[in-house]
C-alpha cells in the first residue's frame, strides 16, 4: 500500500481527473538561499564522464567544461555539490587552485593564473568524486536532487552534479557519457548514441568455498548523449529498467519503467502524446515533439522536467494514469525548457505557466468545472504560505520548498487564471502564442511577459483581433512593445510585486422598489492597494442578476437593481472563481495541506501539530480528523488512528471531501485486520463498498482487502 494516497493539494485528481499525490515534492527548507555571486565566467559547453557505483552510492567523474568571460577577471565561480570532492582543476593541463566558500560549501571558486579577457574563452577540467545517498548536503535542504543506490539512480540538474553557472536561467551545448552496471538502463537529456561495453563479466571459479557468494558482475556498460541546441541539460536516471516504444501520430515516446510498471507504459506514453498535440495547438508545435518518461524511485521530487524529459516518481505512477502530472511535466516542455527565467527571480513566466498548464489541459480534456476545481487546488497551495514573498522575489526561496510551490507555482497559476479572466479565452491563448513564439530558445523576464500582456490588453480594449505569432531568431533581440495604456498595472502591481489574499466579505439590505428590488451594501477586505474587477451574481426567485464591480481598497459601495426577489443567501461574490481570494474553509484546507507537506517527508509530529491546529479551528473537520488519522496510522498508533478515522467518518465534509468516510472506512479494515480482528475488518469494507464512492480506487482496495487480509507495511 503507498504511504500517501492523496492529498488536499489535488483534490482535482481525486475528482475524476487523473490521480497523483502532489505535483510536487512539498519539502521545508531555509526560506533564503544564499546570495548569488555574479560570475563573470558563464559556462558555454560541456564534456561530462561519470562512473555510477550502486553498491557504493559512489560518482566519479571529470568535466570539461567550455567558459565564456564576460570581464577582465581571472575568478571562475561554480556551484558544484557539497558531497564532490575535487581532486584537480586544470587548464591546458596545468593545475589552478581552487577552493569551496566558507560561507557557501556549494559554491567552488577557482583562480586563473593569469586574468581572462573580455570575451576569451577558456576551458577547465575538473576531476572530483563523492557519496551520493540521501539528501545530506543537498542544495535544497531535505530534498533529494540526486542518489545512487542499487534501487535506481537520478541525477538532477539542480542537484549541481556537475559544475554549474548562472542556475537556473544558463543555457549551453553538452556531451554525456554515464557507465553504469550492466542490468541498468539510462534515460535522460539529450540525443542518446551508441551504448558502450566497458568490461565483461568477471569468470566464476572452479570452487567456491561453502557459504560464500559468488563474485559481483563486473560488466558496466557506458550510455552518451549529445545535445547541440543551448539548453539546460543534464538530468538523468539509470535502473534496472524496461523500455516501450510508444508512437501516436508521428509523435516518439520512449517510456521506462521498473519491471512492476511495464503494463502501464503505453497509458503513459499515449497520454502524454495526447498532452503534446493539445499544448502544441495551444502554444505553438515544438522543435521536437519526442519525449522520453521515466519511473524514478521515491525518494526524490514527485516530478521532474528537463528537455525533452518528464520523470515521474513510483508514488505518482498510478496504474490508470496521471494525466495532471504529465500535463505540468509536458507543459514545462514549452515553459520552463524551451522558453526559459531570465533569472530566479523570472521564475513566474516558466514554473507558474507549467503549473497552470494542468488546469489548461484539463478544461480541454474534461470541462471546465474540471478546471475549476484545479485553480481551487492553487487557491489552497497558495494561503499555503502567502505572505513568504511577492512572486517577483522568487529568488528569496528554495526551488522545491513548499513556500516555493505555494508561491511561485500555485499562487503564480492562480494568477495567470486571473489574467485569462480579464483578457479573454481567446486573447489569452493568443497571447501565450506569441509568448512561445517570441521567447522559444531564449529566457524571458517577467517584464517581457507584462509588456505582452499589456499589448494584448490593449488590443481587446480596441475591439482588434490578435495578431498572428511571429517567431523571433535567439539572437535578435524582441522589437520594443508599443506605446501602452497600463490597463493592468496596478494587477502586475498586486499580484506579482505584492504579497496578501484578499478574502471579501459583503454586507447589504435589500429595499422593494416599483419596478422590482435593489440591493445595496459593501463589499470589504483587509488589502488597502488592491483594485480588481470583481463579478457580484444576485440569485434571485426568477433570472439571476450579474454586475461585474471594480473593489478598490477595503471598502467598495455597490447597488445591484433585481426585477425577482433576492433569495436568502442569494448573492454570491465571484461566481466563477475568477479572482484569487481567501475563506474560512479554504484557510482550514491551506492548514491541512501544510500537515500534509510535513507528512510527505515523513515528518508526521509536524503533521499532526497542523491538523490539530485546522481541528482547533473547526473541530469537526472530517479531512483534518483523517490525515490525523493517517498520520497515527503510519507512526503505527493504531488505537490513535483508529479514533481519528471514526472521527472523520462522522465528521463535516463537503462534495470535494465525500472520499473521506469510504477511505476511513478502509484504514479501519486495515487496522482491525492488524490487529487480529478479522470479523471486523470484513464489515469495514463492506461500509466501504457500499459508499461506492470510487476516489483514489477505493472500491478496488476494499474489495482486495475484502478478500485477502491486510498485512503490515503492505
Amino acid at each position: 500500500m503507498r504511504r500517501k494516497l492523496f492529498n488536499t493539494a489535488n483534490l482535482i485528481a481525486l475528482l475524476g481527473i487523473s490521480l497523483f499525490a502532489s505535483p510536487f515534492l512539498h519539502a521545508q527548507g531555509a526560506m533564503r538561499p544564499p546570495a548569488a555571486v555574479k560570475s563573470a565566467f558563464r559556462a558555454t559547453h560541456y564534456d561530462v564522464s561519470a562512473t555510477l557505483t550502486p553498491s557504493t552510492h559512489m560518482i566519479v567523474a571529470h568535466a570539461l567544461v567550455e567558459f565564456e568571460a564576460s570581464d577582465v577577471s581571472s575568478l571562475v565561480l561554480v556551484e558544484l555539490h557539497a558531497n564532490m570532492k575535487i581532486a584537480s582543476v586544470t587548464l591546458a593541463g596545468k593545475p589552478v587552485s581552487f577552493e569551496r566558500d566558507q560561507q557557501n560549501p556549494l559554491l567552488l571558486r577557482v583562480t586563473l593564473n593569469e586574468p581572462a579577457a573580455d570575451g576569451q574563452k577558456i576551458t577547465l577540467n575538473f576531476e572530483y568524486s563523492g557519496m551520493l545517498s540521501n539528501e545530506e548536503n543537498s542544495p535544497v535542504p531535505g530534498v533529494r536532487l540526486a542518489a545512487i543506490g542499487t534501487d535506481g539512480i537520478y541525477l538532477l540538474l539542480p542537484s549541481r552534479w556537475f559544475p554549474l553557472t548562472d542556475y537556473p536561467s544558463n543555457r549551453y551545448t553538452a556531451t554525456f557519457k554515464i557507465q553504469v552496471p550492466e542490468a541498468f538502463l539510462v534515460a535522460g537529456t539529450g540525443r542518446p548514441g551508441p551504448t558502450e561495453t566497458i568490461s565483461d563479466k568477471a569468470p566464476l571459479p572452479s570452487v567456491i568455498r561453502p557459504g560464500a557468494p559468488p563474485p559481483a558482475p563486473t560488466a558496466q556498460k557506458a550510455y552518451s548523449f549529445r545535445d547541440d541546441k543551448a539548453e539546460a541539460s543534464g538530468s538523468f536516471v539509470a535502473a534496472p529498467y524496461q523500455m516501450t516504444p510508444v508512437s501516436v501520430a508521428g509523435i516518439k515516446i520512449s517510456v521506462f519503467t521498473f519491471p512492476g510498471s511495464t503494463q502501464t507504459a503505453q497509458l503513459y506514453g499515449q497520454d502524454a502524446a495526447r498532452i503534446i498535440t493539445t499544448f502544441s495547438e495551444e502554444f505553438g508545435a515544438l522543435p521536437d515533439p519526442g519525449l522520453t518518461i521515466a519511473e524514478i524511485p521515491d525518494l526524490s521530487v514527485s516530478g521532474f522536467a528537463g528537455p525533452g524529459l518528464a520523470l515521474v516518481s513510483q508514488r505518482q505512477w498510478d496504474p490508470r494514469g496521471n494525466t495532471r502530472l504529465l500535463s505540468r511535466l509536458v507543459g514545462a516542455q514549452w515553459f520552463g525548457n524551451a522558453v526559459m527565467p531570465a533569472s530566479a527571480s523570472d521564475v513566474w513566466v516558466t514554473d507558474g505557466l507549467a503549473r497552470y498548464c494542468e488546469a489548461i489541459y484539463a478544461g480541454q480534456e474534461t470541462n471546465k468545472e474540471a478546471m475549476n476545481r484545479a485553480v481551487e487546488e492553487f487557491t489552497v497551495g497558495a494561503l499555503m504560505y502567502e505572505g513568504a514573498a511577492p512572486i517577483s522575489q522568487a529568488d528569496s526561496l528554495r526551488p522545491f520548498t513548499s513556500q516555493y510551490l505555494s508561491i511561485v507555482q500555485d499562487k503564480g497559476a492562480a494568477v495567470f487564471h486571473m489574467l485569462r479572466s480579464i483578457e479573454g479565452d481567446e486573447m489569452f491563448r493568443s497571447l501565450l502564442q506569441a509568448f512561445y513564439s517570441r521567447f522559444a530558445g531564449r529566457n524571458a523576464r517577467i517584464w517581457d511577459f507584462e509588456a505582452l500582456a499589456q499589448q494584448y490588453m490593449d488590443l481587446k480594449s480596441q475591439g482588434k483581433a490578435a495578431p498572428a505569432p511571429v517567431k523571433i531568431s535567439p539572437n535578435v533581440p524582441p522589437p520594443a512593445p508599443p506605446p501602452s495604456t497600463h490597463i493592468l498595472t496596478p494587477f502586475f502591481a498586486q499580484w506579482l510585486s505584492s504579497t496578501g489574499v484578499p478574502e471579501f466579505v459583503p454586507d447589504f439590505v435589500v429595499y422593494r422598489t416599483p419596478k422590482g428590488f435593489q440591493v445595496v451594501g459593501k463589499i470589504t477586505q483587509s488589502l488597502d492597494t488592491l483594485s480588481m474587477p470583481l463579478e457580484v451574481r444576485v440569485e434571485t426567485e426568477g433570472d439571476p442578476e450579474a454586475r461585474t464591480i471594480q473593489v478598490v481598497g477595503t471598502e467598495t459601495p455597490f447597488s445591484i437593481d433585481t426585477f425577482g426577489r433576492p433569495k436568502p443567501l442569494g448573492l454570491i461574490l465571484d461566481p466563477n472563481d475568477h479572482v484569487l481570494k481567501s475563506s474560512p474553509n479554504l484557510r482550514i484546507r491551506a492548514i491541512i495541506a501544510r500537515g500534509e507537506a510535513q507528512a510527505e517527508q515523513g515528518r508526521y509530529l509536524q503533521a499532526i501539530e497542523e491538523y490539530q491546529r485546522a481541528l482547533d479551528v473547526q473541530k469537526g473537520n472530517a479531512l483534518a480528523q483523517f490525515r490525523m488519522g493517517e498520520a497515527f496510522f503510519y507512526q503505527k498508533n493504531y488505537t490513535a488512528a483508529a479514533n481519528s478515522f471514526r472521527g472523520a467518518i462522522g465528521g463535516e465534509t463537503d462534495l470535494s471531501t465525500k472520499w473521506v468516510s469510504t477511505w476511513s472506512h478502509i484504514y479501519m479494515g486495515m487496522i482491525y485486520d492488524i490487529t487480529g480482528q478479522r470479523e471486523r475488518a470484513v464489515n469495514e469494507y463492506r461500509l466501504a463498498i457500499q459508499t461506492k464512492d470510487k476516489t483514489g480506487g477505493a472500491q478496488e482496495t476494499a474489495q482486495k482487502y475484502l478478500a485477502t487480509p491486510y498485512k503490515d507495511n503492505q
